[in-house]
């Protein structure tokens, strides 16, 4: 099958590039930047230059390809916005898809997106999905609630480095979910004709609070996390000064994202229905205590083995220092 993947180099994209490249696709990337793709095509898959702003790269993208899996989204440091990428992006590629006569799209969407017209990301993933309804295409929503690996930047490290964990408001309970999976169960609903046209969640197997993975990272680890929380008003406060510049609009707008999550709403999906469907066991999903447990065991190693390295050289240092130290005495008797 050739698939192209859109957002191929952000932390999803990757997964689902590599994930289809050994399932034995034929994978092209749509990417702004072929310097940064570069991995990409060291994996084996075939780059072409485009971007979701301009609809004019699009057409070549396409040509030849199957099935597009649109896995791309503002970046919150983008000098573009959510609205240019994630709204007029979309709807220029679905219209290119239109165009060229390439039916299959799997479009990842964000859990519950039609409850919260109030957070911009929302609001344009809903407003998608409404578009992609129209458009004639066989697609598949896939919906997730947020990400395993983004949890390491958050919580992981900070704790590992004794660095502050910083919490906002009462905290949500997110079924995160690995990225692996999430790009298994993508290129499985491609095997699965009745997918087409459903919207199905993508999450873990639990939803979890903040103070409970700081547990869970706190017992892994062996350390003690440093818990600073902010006020709600701050984050509020925060959004609204950002909103005054418009090169700040994209943080503004994931902060609002952050103040929906602070007011501990849950995000979480019965996947019962949607294993059935792929033919897949909820015990092939990793859980996100298998996740860390890894993660920490792999760090916590390589901790140990440098400071090992660091104790060797230290202990050759001294070594060295006691070895000259005889002749300098014999040099200082002797005068």
């Amino acid at each position: 099958m050739n698939i192209l993947v859109v957002g191929a180099t952000g932390t999803l994209g990757r997964q689902i590039v590599r994930r289809a490249l050994q399932e034995g696709h034929q994978v092209r990337c749509l990417v702004r930047s072929l310097t940064k793709a570069t991995f990409l095509r060291e994996w084996g898959a075939e780059l072409s230059p485009g971007n979701l702003c301009y609809p004019e790269t699009l057409l070549p993208a396409l040509e030849g390809m199957d099935v597009v899996i649109d896995a791309a989204t503002a970046r919150p440091t983008d000098a573009i916005g959510i609205r240019e990428v994630d709204w007029q992006g979309k709807v220029s590629l679905i219209q290119a898809m239109v165009q060229t006569g390439v039916k299959r799209l799997i479009f990842f969407s964000i859990l519950g997106c039609e409850r919260y017209p109030q957070v911009p990301l929302m609001s344009v993933k809903a407003a998608t999905e409404a578009f992609l309804a129209e458009s004639g295409l066989d697609y598949t929503i896939l919906a997730p609630a947020g990400f395993y690996q983004g949890l390491i930047g958050q919580f992981a490290i900070p704790i590992l480095e004794e660095q502050s964990v910083w919490l906002t408001g009462t905290s949500a309970a997110v079924a995160y979910m690995d990225t692996q999976d999430i790009a298994w169960l993508a290129l499985r609903s491609l095997e699965v004709p009745t997918t087409i046209g459903q919207k199905l969640p993508v999450v873990g197997p639990r939803a979890w609070t903040s103070e409970e993975i700081i547990a869970l990272c706190e017992r892994l680890s062996g350390k003690t996390a440093k818990v600073l929380r902010v006020p709600l008003g701050v984050l509020t406060t925060t959004r609204q000064i950002l909103r005054g510049f418009q090169w700040t609009w994209n943080m503004a707008d994931r902060l609002a994202f952050a103040a929906l999550l602070a007011r501990g709403e849950i995000l979480d999906a019965d996947m019962t229905p949607v294993y059935q469907q792929l033919g897949v066991s909820p015990t092939e999903i990793t859980t996100l205590e298998d996740y860390l447990a890894e993660y920490f065991a792999r760090i916590l190693q390589k901790l140990k083995e440098r400071h090992y390295e660091l104790d060797r050289q230290k202990r050759q240092e001294a070594q060295k220092r006691q070895r000259r130290r005889p002749f300098k005495a014999s040099a200082k008797s002797g005068s």
